[in-house]
């Protein structure tokens, strides 16, 4: 038993060491680490370039007891940097680079990007930090307008030319739009691979010397077009010319008209040549409060002539239009290939003067963590800054610092969401609904019922808790347009079409409605041709 016991926590003591060695920072592979558990002011210095008023706090992030550094104010500009103890040379290994943002306030317009600086013998100080302090690379989310990307940027020496140039990650992964903390990683690989991270997660995985994953490209093509190549001036590029040989036909008439009035045609038995498509509204009257003098002479508005709704048509017949077959249209060659082709020119390749062979980037080393952003978003909180030679120490702080914070919050988001989905729920389902039936609506052949169809949405609107009648009352109206459109008829359009008489109206105007919805359907007339 004794033994059994001994072997017992022999064990245990091993499951101890190889935990403990899991969850090991590993100083001696951890470069810079910074907490914000403990106020900035000391450590951190802020720029005192007048362009940079934003005003950075120690404060706590929402729901938390983590603190962090805070974009405290809107539309600012900041500036604020933390040197190394000693520069990182990044051509030595691995160099992971990490850190937390959450945007407390969400983000419309801002960057909370990190740039990793370059010795101050390149020419900044910290106090002066600005724009323009180089750095060797630019890492993290940047999101206003059409932007929305984690950037990964590459400040790299051209060994001919000695000018550094911007190297920008094609296609980067979009930023999260939630209000949760995100951990942003960038994995820097002697093979020249860079990995971008979000939450732990592969979101870009790219090579540092292509020209495919990176614009500008760091190689630059080993053959340029001559500048100074010029295009001959009997250079032809058409492909296919007019048949210098083809002759228009003697029968192509190129004046004959599209459209001729087509001689068959005769006037339908009963059309009233001298009866208006249109007349005065007998039942018009003048208004008291017209004035001749200052409205002008009144005139009644104009109605559909109710002789012409039984007849084929009414004022002057026409014959109709039709194709005119001996239409031709303007004549022209039929195109051949040209004999004097030479293809789309272009200038002769010639040797990049400019050219030059890597094996890796030739990197500046990092002597200094600096932010330098422009924001029209507060509540931006940085943490948990980190500079690493080993993906495990990564991984161990994402998994200890940032993972129980972002589940916390996740949980939190999702009991909200929840307590909000039982009040809202109705709401936002009306929402969906209401969206749809205005685009129902919008239909052209609904166009006599959009009004009534309107007019139920927005009293559904005004009172939530009609929404199911009035979804019925909806129902009804689609109900009785689908009879419409299978049986046909006008007398089942004018009853889905008859509107309710509103309280007070008086029940001759119902019978006079009445009367007219009982009217014939008249015979569908033949259009008058314009002239």
């Amino acid at each position: 038993m004794m033994k059994n016991r001994q072997l017992l926590s022999g064990l245990l003591l091993i499951l101890a060491f190889v935990s403990l060695q899991k969850l090991c920072y590993c100083d001696d592979q951890t470069v810079l680490y910074e907490s914000f558990d403990e106020p900035f002011e000391g450590r951190w210095i802020v720029s005192k370039n007048g362009d940079y008023e934003g005003v950075w706090k120690h404060a706590k992030s929402e729901g938390h007891d983590d603190y962090g550094l805070l974009v405290s104010e809107k539309a600012r500009k900041y500036g604020i940097v933390k040197e190394l103890d000693e520069p990182l040379n990044l051509k030595d290994g691995t160099v992971v680079l990490q850190y937390e943002v959450r945007f407390q306030e969400g983000l419309e317009c801002g960057g909370a990007y990190l740039k990793y600086l370059r010795p101050q013998e390149a020419g900044w100080t910290a106090e002066g930090f600005n724009s323009e302090s180089p750095y060797s690379i630019m890492f993290g989310p940047d999101k206003c307008g059409a932007t929305n990307k984690v950037h990964f940027i590459l400040k790299h020496k051209n060994p001919k030319s000695a000018e550094y140039v911007e190297h920008h990650l094609k296609f980067p992964p979009s930023v999260p739009h939630d209000k949760l903390s995100h951990v942003y990683t960038a994995i820097l690989k002697p093979d020249n691979e860079v990995r971008i991270l979000v939450d732990g997660e592969e979101k870009k995985k790219a090579n540092l010397l292509s020209g495919e994953d990176f614009e500008p490209a760091l190689i630059p093509d080993k053959t340029i077009p001559d500048p100074e190549d010029k295009k001959p001036e009997d250079w032809d590029e058409r492909a296919k010319i007019p048949d210098p040989s083809a002759v228009k036909p003697d029968d192509w008439d190129e004046d004959a008209p599209m459209e001729i009035e087509d001689e068959e045609a005769e006037k339908p038995e009963g059309w009233l040549d001298d009866e208006p498509e249109e007349v005065d509204d007998p039942e018009a009257t003048k208004p008291e409060d017209w004035d001749d003098e200052e409205d002008g002479m009144w005139e009644a508005p104009k109605i559909d002539n109710p002789k012409c709704e039984t007849a084929p048509g009414c004022g002057e017949w026409k014959r109709p239009m039709k194709k005119n077959p001996a239409y031709k249209g303007k004549w022209s060659a039929p195109l051949i290939d040209n004999p004097a082709y030479k293809g789309i020119w272009k200038p002769r390749d010639i040797p990049n003067p400019d050219y030059f062979e890597l094996d890796r980037p030739d990197y500046e080393p990092i002597a200094a963590i600096g932010i330098e952003i422009w924001t029209m978003q507060d509540g931006i909180l940085f943490d948990n800054m980190l500079i690493a030679k080993d993906e495990k120490v990564a991984e161990t702080y994402r998994q200890t610092t940032w993972k129980p914070k972002f589940d916390a919050e996740k949980e939190k988001q999702k009991a909200e969401e929840e307590a909000a989905g039982s009040a809202d729920g109705l709401k936002s389902y009306q929402k969906v609904v209401f969206d749809l039936l205005n685009k129902v609506a919008d239909i052209s052949f609904l166009s006599a019922y959009k009004s009534k169809i309107t007019e139920l949405i927005e009293k559904a609107e005004e009172q939530p808790n009609l929404t199911i009648g009035v979804l019925v009352s909806i129902v009804v109206v689609f109900f009785s347009l689908f009879i419409k459109l299978i049986f046909g008829g006008k007398k089942a359009a004018a009853t889905v079409e008859k509107k309710k008489p509103e309280v007070g109206e008086s029940s001759k105007s119902e019978d006079e409605a009445e009367k007219k919805e009982e009217t014939a359907a008249p015979r569908k007339r033949q259009p008058r041709r314009d002239n």
